[in-house]
């Protein structure tokens, strides 16, 4: 955009310039105009083209207490284990406050590291503390992959629709944004080695596992034709994982990323965000030796290490406490939910509608009838003191403007069944 400054030179009119000042003591002396401020120059055109997300500003809007949210990817507060996480941190700032307090080496606490080695290497991908880097919130791990790997204008899979945050990534990064076909059980692999012969993309991105933002589990089978593409083609996988530990159904799908094909091209991505806490960021990124270290350099840009107290307390909690154990419990209460929702469905859709049935994670997907469209719809629904978020914003091509996510963890079966009649009134008129 560019944008007219007034030029401070220019002087004022002949007959309204001011009279030069004169005194006795000396010479007169010429008052030049004062002019404003010129214009300041405008933010980078790569945020201006990206914008905002959606779901933060859906969440803004329906920040009051009576609406019940099925908008955002929130975890139920009320299940945090804040006994545990605050002996934890009491313990870091107690025990080793030198330490914790005190800057910290870019690629994370040694002891943090190893216990995230280790809880990898006992889910079947053997991994050391050296193949890791701790980064502040999984968002930024991806982050630093696209500094680390996208060049302005370099072709970036994606699947349909797509991670919303990730799509911000990448166009951030001046990626071009190809998603690939695919059904219900995530991209198509002959789809993908279609698109890899033809658009030579540095990397696909997907979360296999109760996916964000339908909720969908890539079978065992397409995981090893997907690793197998990427082997044949040359192609960098960027696996997300961070809802794979809650599991309500069914067995548990091993990694892409510990696929004989994919090890040595697959960037597993990790959080504490959904099984311990959103505000600790932490995350992780287990990577080969070459984009790791790569990834270490954007950090160090970008924020030098991530929050050393933080990490303290986290290698805490895993060393005094057992995690597992708490992913449990909540799991427990998070399949109790998502059955409420399931069940409420039926009643709260307008007919022909369908939606999926995920074995775990935060979300499903609903589509509805061909001649909805969910983001006009969404005021009338707001009104109504629910919120969802409409499904266009998580495509990278051609929107299905029928689809809307639903996130079925933070309510309780009570406010769900609530919500969902709101939600029926509002799609209704």
């Amino acid at each position: 955009m560019t944008v007219a400054a007034e030029s401070p030179g220019t002087p004022a009119p002949a007959s309204s310039a001011p009279a030069p000042a004169s005194s006795e003591a000396g010479p007169a002396v010429a008052v030049a105009p004062v002019a404003g401020p010129a214009s300041l120059p405008s933010p980078a055109a790569r945020v201006r083209s990206i914008g905002g997300s959606p779901v933060r500003d859906i969440l803004a809007v329906t920040a009051r207490p009576e609406v019940i949210n099925f908008a955002g990817g929130l975890p139920a507060p009320e299940l945090f284990d804040r006994a545990g996480v605050a002996a934890a941190f009491r313990h870091a700032l107690e025990e080793t406050p030198s330490q914790a307090l005190q800057y910290a080496t870019t690629e994370g606490e040694p002891s943090l590291r190893e216990r995230l080695a280790a809880r990898t290497a006992a889910r079947g991908l053997p991994t050391t503390a050296d193949d890791l880097l701790v980064t502040t919130g999984s968002q930024q791990a991806l982050s630093l992959l696209a500094t680390a790997l996208v060049d302005p204008g370099d072709t970036v899979l994606v699947e349909a629709p797509c991670y919303l945050a990730a799509l911000q990534v990448f166009g951030l990064a001046g990626a071009r944004i190809v998603a690939v076909p695919g059904d219900a059980d995530g991209p198509d692999p002959e789809a993908l080695a279609d698109l890899v012969v033809r658009e030579r993309p540095k990397l696909l991105y997907t979360v296999p596992t109760f996916q964000n933002p339908t909720g969908r589990t890539l079978p065992t089978e397409r995981r090893a034709a997907v690793a197998g593409v990427a082997a044949r083609h040359g192609l960098w996988i960027v696996e997300d994982d961070p809802y794979g530990e809650l599991r309500y159904d069914g067995e548990r799908v091993p990694w892409i990323a510990a696929h004989p094909d994919a090890r040595d091209r697959t960037i597993l991505l990790g959080s504490f965000s959904k099984v311990m806490a959103p505000g600790l960021r932490l995350g992780w990124l287990r990577a080969p030796d070459e984009v790791r270290r790569a990834c270490v350099v954007a950090k160090q840009a970008a924020d030098l290490h991530t929050p050393t107290v933080n990490q303290l307390a986290a290698a805490r909690y895993l060393t005094a406490f057992d995690l597992d154990a708490h992913v449990t419990r909540v799991a427990a209460v998070y399949r109790e939910r998502r059955d409420a929702m399931l069940a409420g469905l039926p009643d709260a859709l307008p007919a022909g509608s369908v939606w999926t049935r995920p074995e775990g994670g935060m979300f499903l997907w609903v589509r509805l009838p061909g001649s909805y469209d969910t983001t006009a719809l969404l005021p009338r629904v707001v009104a109504q003191d629910v919120a969802y978020v409409p499904g266009a914003p998580f495509y990278a091509g051609e929107p299905d403007r029928s689809t809307l996510r639903l996130c079925f963890v933070t309510q309780t079966p009570d406010e769900i069944a609530e919500g969902l009649r709101r939600l029926r009134r509002g799609l209704t008129g």
